[in-house]
């Protein structure tokens, strides 16, 4: 009998393998990290390495909570935010519910809630769970603190809940978080992956009602953030108030190449965040071939039903320069 399994998603981010299989110095901008994270000392006893990672991970915990006025019981943690969203699916669509998910954006959501025996609901007032990205990948649509707290509104009247993933909001606007909200239908998801571009240490963690996160803590394989992510972590959010002078380059530089790609007669998408949706007109699969000749990876959109559009990091000035200078050569 034939098994409705799901396949893999597509997700950026390959620079590594690409760069191991051609040998080439290619630049990636498929990965959309933080291009000014802050730079600080940090290290991890190796006598860490002799004994298990404390499970309830009070530490850090506690260190969380304490930068976003939280209880730690509010909190969880998990080996990236992909982890978070796996383990929070098991949980909270159990018994083949429903889920929502908006398109395009990260495929995670959907395949997660699949894996989990749930089916798609036609729209959010419908749904057990609803999943919103914000900022939105791969628009870079930031969507405000009103409105989305008027879907909590609605998804504590019909009993489903609202999964908001921020993983990008510390690069947007801090101000339209949903950080702060103590609200049952709410679950907050956020990484460190991408405001401190550390894509190779694996740290996630989340925000929810206490009776979800104790689930979520249960459901969770032991032991999943290891003691180098933990390390790296309890020193990071000491420095979070300095992602503000990334936020501001950002934005700046985010401008500044968006213009000069519209120039080239692409058409670049608003965007809040450190990335840019561009709409190349055509099927960008010979585009994306041609780019990485000239040392460039860009993330192909086909697999978010865009397959006329790429996606590109804002990276240093220098870096977007290169990027402009390889679109202007391949895109005519």
């Amino acid at each position: 009998m034939a098994v409705d399994f799901p396949r893999p998603v597509v997700h950026g981010g390959t620079g590594k393998r690409q760069r191991e299989n051609t040998g080439k110095n290619l630049l990636d901008f498929s990965a959309s990290l933080n291009p000014l994270p802050p730079r600080f000392a940090w290290q991890c006893d190796p006598a860490c390495l002799s004994s298990y990672p404390d499970n309830e991970y009070a530490r850090i915990k506690e260190c969380i909570a304490q930068t976003f006025h939280r209880d730690p019981d509010e909190i969880c943690v998990g080996n990236g935010s992909i982890e978070l969203i796996r383990v929070f699916c098991s949980v909270a669509l159990l018994g083949k519910k429903t889920y929502f998910t908006e398109s395009p954006t990260f495929g995670e959501y959907a395949l997660s809630a699949r894996l989990a025996g749930a089916s798609a609901a036609g729209n959010p007032e419908t749904a057990g769970v609803s999943f919103v990205c914000n900022p939105n990948n791969p628009t870079g649509e930031l969507r405000s603190r009103s409105d989305l707290m008027a879907r909590v509104r609605d998804m504590s009247i019909h009993g489903g809940t609202l999964f908001v993933d921020e993983a990008f909001i510390e690069l947007a606007d801090p101000r339209e978080s949903l950080v702060d909200v103590r609200e049952p239908p709410l679950f907050l998801l956020r990484s460190l992956t991408k405001s401190f571009a550390v894509p190779g240490i694996r740290f996630g963690y989340g925000f929810g009602d206490p009776d979800l996160i104790a689930k979520i803590e249960t459901a969770r394989p032991p032991w999943s953030v290891n003691a180098y992510a933990e390390a790296f972590a309890l020193e990071a959010f000491l420095h979070i108030d300095e992602l503000e002078k990334a936020r501001d380059y950002i934005r700046k530089e985010r401008d500044r190449l968006s213009l000069k790609i519209d120039e080239l007669g692409l058409r670049c998408h608003p965007s809040s965040v450190n990335y840019l949706l561009v709409d190349c007109t055509q099927l960008v699969g010979p585009l994306c071939d041609q780019l990485e000749t000239h040392g460039i990876i860009v993330r192909d959109c086909t697999s978010f039903g865009l397959p006329a559009c790429i996606r590109v990091a804002v990276r240093t000035r220098m870096e977007n320069d290169l990027l402009v200078e390889a679109l202007s050569e391949c895109a005519r």
